[in-house]
């Protein structure tokens, strides 16, 4: 945890006072080891970054004087369009795309994504909540990716992929493409990641009849969460 992350729900005591009784108190007592009078390093979520001195310490909560005053980091170039992941990669993935400062993940469904992949409980609001914060805690950062969830493939992209495109390229991630993604696109893009095995052929062909150019990561065969890191790091 580099940054520790407040709410506007917690126990405010004024407008520059809070008192933490939760696991980010632990931390800072436990972890950090800090004193009263130390300065640590805070932010709101959804709102700027700062620091905050303790004022007090005990078993019952940590309070701080906080003084927020700095902008959060600026967003991706990237936005990504992401075949839905195995539960157990999920957790990874949403991190990474959190520490990345990504603003939206579309998940979809195709062909190579297990239908069963959608009842996982780590899609619950509860789990990808906890799993964005844990990335914005590592990378110094308050504002969270929006997810969002797309069950059926040829809606999403015949009726919706269009329009989340507006006027930025998107870009569709294939093995054998002529062009490489670091040599396709300078500003702003959407960028889609397919499965494991990739997009089948009538995904690809519909994907590109709406738009979307391919490019490749390289020339080797790489999974999910290495393709997407492989992604947002030429971004």
């Amino acid at each position: 945890m580099n940054i520790v992350l407040l709410r506007d729900s917690d126990h405010w005591c004024g407008a520059d006072r809070v008192v933490l009784s939760d696991r980010r108190a632990v931390h800072i007592r436990s972890v950090l080891r800090s004193k009263v009078g130390d300065s640590i390093r805070l932010g709101l979520l959804a709102g700027p970054l700062g620091v905050g001195e303790i004022m007090a310490i005990s078993p019952e909560g940590v309070t701080l004087q906080v003084c927020l005053h700095q902008s959060p980091p600026p967003r991706h170039r990237f936005d990504i369009v992401l075949a839905l992941p195995r539960p157990k990669v999920l957790r990874r993935i949403l991190r990474t795309v959190a520490e990345f400062g990504v603003a939206n993940l579309h998940l979809i469904h195709t062909a190579r994504v297990e239908k069963s992949y959608w009842q996982s409980p780590l899609l619950s609001p509860a789990k990808v909540e906890e799993a964005l914060l844990a990335g914005l805690e590592r990378s110094s950062d308050t504002i969270a990716p929006q997810v969002h969830r797309h069950p059926l493939f040829r809606p999403f992209v015949e009726d919706q992929l269009p329009q989340i495109c507006a006027d930025r390229p998107c870009l569709i991630a294939q093995m054998g493409a002529h062009q490489p993604l670091r040599e396709v696109s300078s500003g702003v893009a959407l960028v889609m990641v397919g499965p494991e095995g990739g997009f089948v052929p009538f995904e690809l062909n519909l994907a590109q009849a709406a738009g979307a150019q391919p490019v490749h990561l390289g020339s080797r065969t790489l999974s999910v969460d290495t393709a997407l890191t492989t992604a947002l790091a030429q971004g």
